[in-house]
């Protein structure tokens, strides 16, 4: 379907942020927007958020890495990026020419690491905010992940918002035992939004080796398999915050990305369906048209849920 003059105003407010639709490409899945532009158009995003960034560049894990499971994937990357100074010199200038919402997604090892990516890339023209990735070990605490409890959560959100006035997204893990406090925590430490699901903790086995597909054991479980886990988790964080929420996990269609909504997300991420269709996030866009027009929906925000 092409654009028409008829078609409905998908804008969405996020607060400090405005979206000309709720369609974001998730980080891991777009590279840092380029690699797309033969498939999509970049214009027609409500924004993308690009591969995690780390100070220093980092090789990942070992391969294999990533193996497909029944209705999604496995992936344990390792956060292979090419870190701070070479996106900022290689790839941003690159992106200046688009006029979609630059989403940088972030991570460090430690809180003084998240707090000085924080503050750099805050200092950079062209970024319209930062996603944070909390699902991260802190090596000063033995490795424990930043996402597990509400305290590491407020304390690094904590950190990074004294480092930067970006607009801040909180990805959040669904490993944990209740979404609710964790949402509550990184809202309390001043994020603008969080972003929910990362990855589900899942594992392979070949058994002709015996052993484990991934190299790294395990890895994240992406794709429609989660789907389910994501839309409870973003219904629950919804109802616990007053921040918005943007839902992600197993999204590859229009009627995908409305159920979403109405469990209390104002926009969505599409992650592992870019690399089955790399056109993907164009036909959702296209479907959420066909959706409002049918319908006589003239502002997609009215289906909303407490917006009607």
């Amino acid at each position: 379907m092409q654009h028409n003059e008829q078609a409905a105003d998908h804008s969405v407010d996020l607060g400090r942020l405005k979206l000309k639709n709720p369609v974001i490409a998730a980080s891991g899945t777009f590279g840092y927007g380029i690699e797309y532009l033969p498939f999509v158009d970049l214009n027609r995003l409500g924004g993308f958020a690009t591969k995690g960034l780390s100070l220093k560049p980092k090789t990942g894990n070992p391969v294999p890495r990533m193996v497909e499971t029944a209705s999604g994937m496995l992936n344990a990357i390792g956060l292979e990026n090419i870190g701070l100074e070479k996106f900022l010199n290689e790839k941003l200038p690159l992106l200046h020419a688009y006029e979609t919402r630059i989403i940088v997604n972030f991570f460090g090892d430690t809180v003084g690491e998240y707090r000085e990516m924080a503050a750099a890339l805050s200092a950079v023209e062209r970024i319209d905010a930062l996603e944070m990735n909390i699902s991260c070990p802190n090596v000063e605490k033995g490795g424990v992940l930043f996402s597990a409890d509400a305290e590491m959560v407020r304390a690094v959100v904590s950190a990074v918002r004294g480092a930067t006035d970006q607009f801040l997204i909180v990805k959040l893990s669904p490993n944990v035992s209740d979404i609710a406090p964790i949402a509550q925590a990184a809202e309390a430490a001043g994020a603008d939004a969080v972003s929910l699901i990362n990855t589900v903790i899942g594992m392979a086995m070949d058994i002709e080796t015996g052993r484990p597909t991934l190299a790294n054991q395990t890895g994240g479980l992406s794709g429609p398999a989660i789907k389910p886990i994501a839309l409870a988790m973003v219904a629950r964080a919804a109802k616990a915050v007053n921040i918005p929420v943007l839902g992600i996990g197993g999204i590859k269609s229009a009627e995908d990305a409305l159920e979403f909504f109405l469990a209390g997300a104002r926009a969505v991420q599409v992650g592992t369906a870019n690399f089955i269709d790399p056109a993907v996030t164009m036909k959702i866009i296209d479907g959420l048209d066909e959706y409002c027009r049918k319908r006589g929906v003239r502002k997609l925000e009215k289906i909303f849920p407490g917006q009607g």
